[in-house]
Formats: structure tokens, sequence, C-alpha cells
């Protein structure tokens, strides 16, 4: 049974990227006789340009019907001075919204080849292995009210709103432990409880869930000693759930962790594993158009796309294994120089 690819290349280097990664696609397509169908769509600053909104209803109407989505990067100078409601990451965050999909799979994973290429001692990153599990649907990024007012007095006040409900909180929690069961049983829930009430009901939840997965070792940390222990530390980390806007912050740090945050990937999925993957990076308008961009972050989210949502692990293996071998090549010959 044939299934469909929505190919979002979007902005930037995301053209640049999603080429090399489709190529992997396509040989594994022919290879493993898969029956995938490809279909490219446009998202952010590339559908601004071509029909003045970031997420076109064709786009949308082909992510909806696709079995999985890879986009490369949105967003860019270019489009900096528009609305802030029709700016490309629009495009972004409504597809995440209308295609539920609430969790975000980050893992921050050393090759042992790019240890040297950390800004920490290669002794505090080496065998790093972290996944970071972030809420995607919910928090600050979505709720309301927003927006800019004038004060009684003239003067400009920015709002924005983190809220979250119970059942938001449950089902995170559960992919996070359920995560955990597969890895090192460890789980490290990050908030800020001590100030924010939305996050004091985050650990309440985490807690009550935690007890349906006793071989999982719950832990809590502030969002802010987490950040510092990411750097002090990171190896004590396993498995790490945190909010939308933590979660942002937490995996960037991370993934500089490994040395480059080129080389990692995402996936973002709904209740059904269907999801959208993505490499972590931006869309490096300074480089754009020069092809000197790293593909390797967007050819890692298409082997988490072979494992999650087209059940593929060994094919997700087979593209791992060639990305270190790769990098043991390259290595290897810029050590002899």
């Amino acid at each position: 049974m044939s299934k469909t690819i929505a190919i979002l290349p979007g902005d930037g280097i995301g053209p640049e990227i999603i080429v090399e990664a489709v190529k992997v696609l396509e040989i594994l397509n022919i290879l493993f006789e898969l029956e995938l169908q490809l279909e490219e769509g446009l998202i952010g600053g590339a559908a601004i340009d071509a029909t003045g909104q970031p997420l076109p209803p064709e786009t949308l109407e082909l992510v909806k019907k696709a079995d999985a989505v890879l986009l490369g990067a949105v967003g860019g100078p270019k489009w900096e001075s528009l609305d802030i409601a029709n700016r490309p990451e629009k495009g972004l965050l409504g597809l995440r919204s209308e295609l539920e999909l609430f969790a975000n799979l980050r893992p921050a994973l050393l090759f042992p080849e790019l240890a040297n290429a950390s800004t920490l001692k290669p002794e505090v990153v080496k065998g790093l292995d972290i996944l970071i599990v972030r809420e995607l649907t919910g928090g600050i990024y979505f709720g309301q009210p927003r927006g800019i007012h004038a004060l009684d007095n003239g003067e400009l006040q920015g709002f924005n709103t983190l809220i979250y409900n119970e059942s938001e909180i449950e089902r995170i929690a559960r992919i996070a432990f359920e995560s955990a069961q597969k890895r090192q049983k460890r789980l490290c829930s990050v908030d800020k409880a001590n100030v924010l009430e939305a996050t004091e009901l985050w650990r309440e939840i985490v807690t009550r869930v935690s007890k349906d997965y006793p071989n999982v070792q719950l832990t809590h940390m502030y969002v802010d000693n987490a950040a510092m222990q990411l750097v002090r530390a990171p190896k004590q980390f396993d498995v790490i759930v945190t909010t939308n806007m933590f979660g942002d912050i937490l995996s960037d740090l991370a993934s500089q962790l490994t040395g480059s945050i080129g080389m990692l990937p995402s996936a973002s999925l709904d209740a059904n594993n269907k999801g959208m993957y993505e490499p972590i990076h931006g869309s490096a308008p300074d480089i754009a158009g020069q092809n000197i961009a790293n593909p390797l972050a967007t050819i890692l989210s298409v082997a988490m796309m072979l494992r999650y949502s087209l059940n593929k692990p060994e094919l997700a293996n087979l593209i791992e294994d060639a990305v270190s071998q790769v990098l043991r090549v390259k290595c290897g010959v810029l050590a002899t120089l």
C-alpha cells in the first residue's frame, strides 16, 4: 500500500537540505519498494511570496492527506517587517496546530567523531545521548489572550498567556514515560513550579502519571537549574519532558553540546504517530544559495520518519549507520591534514 510524503522545502537553506534528504528517501524507495509518493508544497516565506499566506489551503490539504511531512526550514529577514500574524513562522505553528502534533521529540546524540567539536570538554560530553520531549501545541506560544495594546496612560504593553490543561500535560507525559521505558528508564520533568501556577499543575499531573510507570525513575527540576546542569553534567539526563517554551530553549542548548545544531533532527507527532520531521536548525539565510549547508540533520530526520511514522526501524538504522560512516571518513581525513 502506497504512502504519501509531503515535502515542504520552505525558506533559506530549506530547499538545499531537502534536496539531499529526498535523494536518500528516493534511493530507499527504489531499493526496498516502499511505494512512497512524494508531493511538494509551499510553506513559510516562499508561500507568502507565491500566495500571500504562510500556510496556503493547498498545502494544508496536502499535509492532512499525507502519511508524514518532511520540512526544511521557514523564515528569514525578508519577511520580518510583516505583521506577526502573517510571518513565515505562523505557517509552521499552523501546521503543528492543524495536525495536532503535540509531541516533539528532539534527540541530542553526540557522534563519537564530533566529540572535539563540542564547546565542552570531550570527557563531559562523550557518550551523550539525551531525548528532549517538548509539548508542542499548548503553552505560551498558543495561549490566549495575547497581543500589544496601549494602557490608559498611553504606554504600550505586550502580553502573552501561559496556559495548560490537565489533558495536554497528561498526554505529553505519557509519551515521555513510554520513551524512557525504551531507554535508560530515567525521566526528568522540567518546570518552573515555584513561580508559575501553570507549571505547578504540570508537576502535579506528571507526578500522578508516573504511578502508571513504576519502572521509570522520575525527577523534577526547575528550568534555570536544568539549563545549568545541561552544561555542567549533561550525561545525568536520559529523557527530559517539558513545556513548549522551555523545550524550545533547552533543545537548542542541548544541540550545542553535540558540536553542531546542524546535526540534530526532530519529530513532531500526533496521537497516531503521524508526524512532521525537520532539522532543528533555522533557515540560515546568511548561507542560503551557497550549497554549503549541512544536510545531515535533515537526512537524520528522514530516519526518524522511517522509525516513527512508516514503521521501518531497520531502514532508519541504515541511514544512521551511513551518517556515522560518513563522519568517520570525513573526520579521519581531516585528522591527517
